[in-house]
């Protein structure tokens, strides 16, 4: 038997509201209008080459800020504030970029430009400011239907805050009842902070729904708990109820997980690389062409150092050693050798530790200041590594941490780096107990999930300060 999907409409839908589409469209007025204004008052007049400009960049809002989901997401104001502020910086790099690949920036002020990308911003921040008091006004006198959680924990916890804190969403959580009496029992711990109020059993669910005027279901069931779904549902479906399923999948360590869609079937992707088609284009370009800068204006250091270490001890001048890349494959890591040439004791590999005895003169130096790592700009080139991501360790290493670090390995779903988020928080150097490792997985399975070019450029900024701080020996 063939499977088909029962409907021809697509089952992932994206939810518009009036107001989104009020707000989208007051946007775009107004970066227009204000366009429109700085370029009468600086020239008198509109050529077709600003109103090309005008085209390309309300195309670009629409692309990025739907990116950025500045219509789709209700948050913080000063969230909302540096997020509006990131889109609306990465519509502008976008104009630039085209202006100089087609020869054009020479056309437009650059004076003109500053003033819209500042003029523009304000206007655009106070708009959103005035939507969202308008909202908070509209909903503070709208009738809110009741909602019923079923299911406890922190993801039910979660839920009830974000629906509880969000004035515009339209709904009043009453509570939660729980599906399992002993799975209840075993989460009510004396210090759970236990903010959703729970109101029975499932088998209290008709009168529940009664008794409160129920008109929204959250089921929020653990990975085993899909068996309850389809009764439960049935029963509301009776009641006329919106019903709204959000499987508990939080209890395990996603890797820059996502919802999309295979010929209508939904799919809950749980682990999956961020480097995949236009982002996997991107970070290669990233990397080659800054390695190849950084290479070239390094290249006299590089030189200088390679001569020291060879007149300082004997021994070849780069070290190179086995390491985990991306997707578990192994590959070659180039060094400056900064140790006395020298075999592991008994084949452990030990880290490099302060003061540590195996270090030549010119290798204390170079391992305090980093520079033994920018031979590792070749493996940039080559593909095997990037200029940042998670630090690839001794293939002895990833086997020992892997045995007490369940989700170790976690961390080979992007390429390796040369710096990383971990690196700039502290977390390199010698580990001397597991807990100092975990922190430093976290940190790498965090940059995963947030991957973009721009925290790329954060953390390289953050790295000049980071290596050569106290953690560097």
């Amino acid at each position: 038997m063939v499977f088909e999907p029962r409907s021809s409409r697509s089952l992932l839908q994206r939810r518009s509201s009036v107001s989104n589409a009020i707000q989208a469209g007051l946007d775009g007025i107004a970066v227009t209008s204000v366009a429109w204004f700085l370029i009468y008052d600086q020239f008198g007049y509109i050529t077709s080459d600003y109103v090309i400009m005008l085209l390309l960049l309300i195309g670009a809002l629409a692309v990025i800020y739907d990116h950025y989901a500045i219509y789709r997401s209700n948050v913080g104001l000063s969230v909302k504030a540096f997020r509006l502020f990131k889109a609306w910086s990465a519509t502008f790099c976008f104009l630039v970029v085209i202006a100089f690949l087609t020869k054009q920036s020479e056309t437009y002020s650059r004076l003109l430009v500053v003033q819209l990308f500042v003029i523009g911003y304000i206007v655009q921040l106070f708009l959103h400011v005035a939507m969202r008091e308008l909202q908070k006004r509209f909903t503070a006198h709208a009738r809110l239907d009741n909602a019923l959680i079923i299911g406890n924990g922190d993801l039910a916890n979660f839920l009830y805050q974000k629906i509880s804190n969000n004035p515009w969403f339209g709904e009043r959580v009453m509570g939660c009842i729980w599906v399992d009496q002993e799975e209840h029992e075993q989460r009510e711990t004396p210090d759970a902070k236990q903010r959703l109020p729970v109101l029975g059993s499932i088998a209290d669910l008709d009168e529940i729904i009664a008794q409160h005027g129920i008109r929204t279901v959250y089921l929020v069931t653990p990975l085993g708990g899909s068996a309850v779904i389809q009764d439960v549902y049935l029963k509301l479906l009776d009641k006329c109820i919106a019903v709204n399923w959000v499987p508990d999948i939080f209890s395990l360590r996603l890797i820059n997980h996502s919802v999309r869609e295979i010929a209508g079937i939904p799919v809950l992707t749980l682990s999956e690389t961020p480097l995949t088609g236009t982002s996997l284009f991107l970070k290669n370009l990233e990397d080659r062409v800054l390695a190849a800068l950084i290479l070239l204006c390094a290249s006299p250091v590089l030189l200088a150092v390679a001569l020291i270490i060879k007149f300082d001890s004997p021994g070849p001048v780069f070290f190179r050693q086995d390491r985990t890349g991306w997707t578990g494959e192994s590959f070659r890591i180039w060094k400056f050798r900064s140790m006395h040439v020298h075999q592991p004791e008994n084949g452990v590999v030990e880290q490099a530790q302060r003061n540590d005895k195996r270090l030549t003169r010119v290798g204390a130096f170079i391992r305090r200041t980093s520079l033994d790592e920018l031979p590792q700009l070749f493996n940039v080139l080559t593909g095997d590594m990037s200029l940042v991501g998670p630090r690839p360790h001794a293939l002895q290493h990833d086997t020992l941490y892997s045995q007490d670090i369940v989700d170790y390995f976690a961390r080979h779903n992007i390429k390796p780096g040369m710096t990383g988020l971990a690196q700039v928080r502290g977390y390199r150097g010698e580990t001397k107990d597991i807990e100092q490792m975990i922190q430093r997985v976290n940190s790498d399975i965090e940059y995963i999930n947030n991957w973009s070019l721009w925290l790329d450029f954060v953390i390289l900024v953050r790295t000049v300060n980071a290596f050569t701080g106290k953690q560097a020996y």
